[in-house]
């Protein structure tokens, strides 16, 4: 899914005109906070694992690193990130700009990270290396069609909430 897939998505929310999209990268996290104005804690990385054959996508806060031994007892086996050419196959995203938005592809699931719960407002990328959209967790869980928020991630507990 490109940026105009993704307005095309947020048009039906009537938040098409929310969208930012960057005269600079913001395919990282440092990136995209930098272009937004923002800590990097508050972008929403969309990580992409290989889980019995099928993609899951977690969304988590920029600061947050994946707990392995949490991962593995969530699902019962070793965190395994894609390809980026696997990414793009189940997503339609590449690398940089991959979000949760408007996937239709039934082996792509989502979780949302409680990482991100410390914050009113988070931006997840919106289709581009250079686009990102403002949303609170309960708008990115329900645009995301989040399968549910986990407990997957370390590093970030203690730190700062804006």
């Amino acid at each position: 899914m490109s940026i105009q897939q993704c307005r095309t998505f947020f048009r039906t929310l009537g938040r098409e005109e929310d969208i930012l999209e960057f005269d600079v990268s913001s395919a990282t996290v440092e990136l995209a906070a930098q272009a937004v104005g923002v800590a990097p804690a508050r972008i929403a990385k969309t990580l992409s694992f290989l889980v019995d054959g099928k993609c899951v996508l977690l969304v988590c806060a920029g600061d947050a690193k994946v707990d392995n031994t949490k991962f593995k007892a969530q699902f019962h086996t070793k965190a395994k990130m894609l390809t980026p050419e696997q990414v793009e196959a189940f997503t339609g995203h590449a690398v940089g700009g991959v979000c949760p938005f408007g996937i239709t592809n039934p082996d792509v699931t989502t979780y949302l990270d409680r990482s991100l719960q410390r914050f009113e407002t988070v931006y997840p990328a919106a289709g581009s290396a250079n686009s990102a959209i403002q949303l609170t967790c309960e708008e990115l869980a329900e645009y995301a069609h989040s399968a549910g928020w986990v407990d997957l991630c370390k590093n970030w507990e203690g730190a700062p909430t804006e």
